[in-house]
């Protein structure tokens, strides 16, 4: 796991340096440099820092080459079946210096060119400059679901990409400013969809899609996609067949995901997904497991498994190296210093708590899984049971439905008591279920529609007619308007919710420890298997009292105990109720203030204090909208205010005298 960097006809070595410095914690153990200068005037320069977790010996300095230097490589990732890579690459001539993954990458490209990603199993983000032919080649990729991060700025012949957005703004003629179309998304859903960032000029490649530089011209390619069958597809294999299988396929798939030469662990929060996961690595080898908790204080009303009992009993029962850690933040200086690792603001707490857990993972374990892909991949969220409830609810009387409307809408936030979340979700229900399934999704996604984000702006002139935050999920409900509509759900919520939001913080938070972690539930081979062999009405089963991941779940019976196939959905949940209420009540005080909110000149400071003071008041639940807009200022305090830079030069410091 590394951090790239890259310049095309931009930039010099100490802009490259600066690049490859400002992401230290991405690799604390090793960084390099390559640059050439071509005789046609083209510069090309690749930087790396490295996080070594296959081959620890300097073999494996990065950037690196083929055997006589014309290909150069730096690379971000773990490719699973480098090894029989190797042997069929040796097989065919090529001879390695290292026993890294990395080097298996740069021959497999020497050998198949563009065509090398349909033969990777693996999470991957790199750049290589081919110099050979009549003109240098820069070829970028990132791997098939997205799990590693690749922005990139080109203009006028010139290019300049890297792990992190932080490190672009060090490019000359590179300067931030807000994307006002991202802004609109970033408001609507919490956070920005690819491949939009929220810096003008600055973009994310695709998930599944590689882009080559030559003579200047830049072009984007798609090699890979998820595809299902339609819905008119018979389904002829048994549910006991299947699960049999399904439950191989996944132990295999966390099987290649264990090679590491330092040491492994694994998130436990007792959920299902990673619980199967813990008990597929206890068949190999003694696990080191991590479970995050909150006093009791914190939980109150929050999708949390409110008993850390229950991952206590999963890792004795499995021979577990079980770590508890409980944990009582200083959030308000947490928050800017994990707004300057996301690059961008996201509005999701549940960073804090990824953040929390790699923090003190990182000090026995280099590597963790993580369940992360799960729900997208055999159906596992709420909004997926929404949909079966809104088409029965639409077979009820229009009267009926708006009398249950109005009631529902009354209904008091419920604010620190234990029916919060469950008030919160049927009222969007209940704003959503009568729309045409497309729009509900949407709308389920949605945490300020159009007519509040009106309300909100401070003029109209800072909203364009022709944007549509929903731009990207309608595209990709296109992509697959064939399929089953669960399985509509499962592909937009794999190309834009688990890459733009859930992948990317995963990848942040666990960089900024310098922790790998792996997702063996996106392995290719798993998810195409399910795609294209489980029937929708497998993966949810039911109808008014639906279970989730079915399918899954009897795949992982005879591994896992009742308690835990019984378990809530549950994630990187976090008490931002209590947050807002306590801990961070002055921050909000100040950084949302009439003044404040006045002085930036987006929003109508009198919208904003009614959000507060409703919230306080208990009147409605606008805790989220209000971590948004606490997040936003945050971010435009380091990155458009300029304290990003000093931050930078805090972090940089700390990192080499940790590494002194």
């Amino acid at each position: 796991m590394c951090g790239i960097s890259g310049l095309v006809n931009c930039g010099d070595t100490e802009t490259l340096a600066r690049m490859t410095n400002v992401q230290a914690h991405r690799g604390p153990d090793d960084s390099g440099l390559w640059e050439r200068h071509f005789a046609d005037g083209e510069y090309i320069g690749l930087g790396s820092r490295r996080l070594a977790i296959l081959d620890l010996s300097p073999g494996g300095h990065m950037p690196m080459s083929n055997e006589d230097g014309t290909v150069w490589i730096t690379y971000n990732g773990e490719i699973y079946n480098f090894a029989e890579l190797r042997r069929e690459l040796e097989g065919k001539g090529h001879r390695f210096r290292s026993h890294t993954d990395t080097e298996a990458v740069v021959h497999l490209y020497e050998e198949y060119g563009v065509d090398c990603l349909n033969r990777l199993n693996g999470m991957f983000a790199f750049a290589i400059c081919d110099s050979r032919g009549v003109s240098p080649k820069v070829f970028l990729a990132r791997d098939h679901f997205g799990i590693k991060p690749l922005y990139y700025s080109g203009r006028g012949g010139q290019l300049a990409f890297a792990s992190e957005i932080k490190a672009l703004l060090e490019v000359p003629g590179i300067e931030p400013s807000m994307n006002m179309e991202a802004l609109d998304q970033y408001l609507t859903f919490l956070w920005v969809p690819d491949p939009l960032t929220m810096f003008d000029g600055i973009l994310k490649l695709p998930a599944g899609h590689y882009a080559v530089w030559q003579g200047g011209e830049f072009k984007i390619e798609q090699y890979w996609d998820l595809k299902f069958p339609s819905a008119e597809h018979r389904f002829e294999r048994t549910e006991a067949d299947l699960a049999d299988e399904i439950r191989e396929r996944f132990c295999a798939a966390v099987d290649r995901q264990m090679v590491s030469d330092v040491p492994i662990g694994a998130f436990l929060s007792a959920g299902l997904d990673s619980s199967s996961i813990v008990a597929a690595m206890a068949r190999k080898q003694r696990v080191r497991t991590y479970t995050v908790t909150f006093p009791k204080k914190y939980r109150v009303g929050e999708m949390t498994i409110d008993d850390p009992g229950v991952p206590q009993r999963l890792a004795r029962k499995l021979g577990c190296e079980h770590h508890e850690i409980v944990v009582e933040p200083d959030v308000a200086d947490l928050l800017p210093s994990l707004t300057w690792h996301m690059d961008e603001p996201t509005a999701d707490p549940a960073i804090i708590t990824a953040y929390l857990v790699c923090r003190e993972a990182r000090k026995n374990a280099t590597v963790l899984l993580s369940g992360v892909g799960g729900d997208e991949i055999f159906a596992g969220y709420r909004k997926h049971v929404a949909n079966l409830w809104a088409a029965e609810y639409r077979r009820l009387p229009g009267f009926v439905r708006s009398l249950a409307e109005q009631a529902l809408l009354k209904l008091p936030s419920l604010r620190g008591t234990a029916l919060k979340g469950a008030v919160r979700l049927a009222k969007k229900m209940c704003r959503s279920a009568a729309l045409y399934p497309t729009e509900a999704f949407i709308r389920n996604c949605t945490y300020l529609d159009a007519q509040q984000k009106t309300d909100l702006y401070s003029r109209t002139s800072l909203i364009a007619s022709e944007w549509n935050a929903a731009n990207q999920h309608l595209a990709r409900f296109a992509t697959v308007q064939h399929a089953d509509f669960l399985n509509q759900m499962l592909y937009v919520d794999s190309k834009i919710f688990m890459t733009s939001l859930n992948l990317t913080y995963n990848d942040k938070m666990s960089m900024a420890s310098s922790v790998e972690v792996r997702v063996p539930f996106l392995d290719r081979e798993l998810a195409e298997f399910v795609a294209w062999n489980v029937a929708p009405e497998s993966k949810l089963k039911g109808k008014w009292r639906p279970v989730t991941k079915h399918i899954f779940r009897e795949a992982m019976r005879s591994m896992l105990p009742d308690e835990v196939l019984r378990q809530p959905k549950a994630g990187f949940a976090a008490p931002v109720d209590y947050w807002l209420a306590h801990d961070l009540r002055p921050m909000v005080d100040d950084l949302l203030s009439e003044g404040q909110v006045r002085k930036r000149g987006l929003f109508r400071p009198e919208v904003v204090r009614r959000y507060v003071d409703e919230q306080r008041r208990g009147k409605e639940d606008w805790s989220m909208q209000i971590w948004q807009l606490l997040t936003l200022e945050i971010w435009m305090q380091l990155f458009l205010d300029g304290g990003a830079r000093a931050f930078a030069q805090r972090k940089i410091g700390v990192q080499q005298l940790a590494t002194a």
